[in-house]
């Protein structure tokens, strides 16, 4: 039996799905019985936990072959990152008490860029343009799309090993905020460019939307953009998926208009 966090998400979905492809029992791990009742209907063991009870997380994770594990993203966390403290504390405390057999980590930041991000661009792109906050236009950076981030989970917990495993995970190649531009204008077939908001305008911006500390969500833009969020081993060394970033795209698009 496989734990499945992050089961309602893009990502976590997908590995679900692609276990119970494959005939494994997978346990959903939800934060309430209802958002189990999909997943109930396909057949998973659900188990009701939050991310920081260490206690129910030792329980979802007790007797486990595998599990999946994410971290719900923070955008906008309070100083000092309390929460992701506290659900690092909560976590390692479950893991050390329960010792599945094996677990994959999902880090998303701090290593390749989700190509459906741009899925908050598609609005915007059928009147023609795209406000980018990656710059310069032309800037490569690492992006991968979710459905090989699922594909490549299934595959680790299908696979047995000792110690830790670092799998540095992007596509065929990296892109540009020109590459999300041709590729949106590609899939919705119409003329898309990009307006670049301007760096000192974030602060203002984010703060008008609702954020009380938009620092540190700045600053990850900025990792991307100044080039020191990348992997380890750079581009040479990453695992390369097979999806492109068109594909991607047109997948989202299309999946916009059904």
């Amino acid at each position: 039996m496989v734990a499945v966090t992050g089961i309602t998400g893009k990502v976590g979905s997908q590995v679900a799905r692609g276990l119970l492809a494959q005939g494994q029992v997978v346990r959903a791990v939800v934060r309430s019985q209802a958002k189990g009742e999909e997943w109930a209907a396909l057949g998973c063991d659900v188990f009701v936990a939050s991310i920081d009870d260490a206690e129910a997380m030792t329980e979802a994770f007790r007797g486990m072959d595998g599990v999946f594990l994410m971290t719900p993203p923070n955008y906008d966390p309070e100083p000092g990152f309390p929460d992701t403290q506290r659900n690092a504390a909560a976590l390692r405390a479950a893991i050390e008490a329960s010792r599945p057999a094996k677990i994959v980590f999902l880090s998303t930041v701090g290593a390749a860029w989700f190509m459906e991000n741009a899925a908050w661009d598609i609005e915007s792109a059928k009147s023609g343009v795209v406000h980018s906050f990656l710059q310069p236009l032309d800037h490569r950076i690492p992006m991968v799309a979710t459905e090989d981030i699922a594909q490549t989970a299934v595959e680790l917990l299908g696979q047995s090993w000792n110690g830790v495993r670092i799998v540095e995970l992007e596509g065929p190649e990296r892109y540009s905020s020109n590459d999300v531009a041709a590729a949106l204008a590609s899939a919705l077939n119409t003329p898309v460019r990009n307006e670049i908001v301007p760096r000192s305008t974030w602060e203002e911006l984010f703060r008008s939307q609702g954020m009380k500390n938009p620092l540190p969500r700045i600053r990850m833009v900025d990792g991307f953009n100044e080039g020191w969020i990348d992997f380890e081993s750079g581009q040479h060394g990453s695992r390369k998926a097979g999806t492109t970033l068109q594909a991607a795209l047109q997948a989202l698009v299309s999946e916009k208009e059904s």
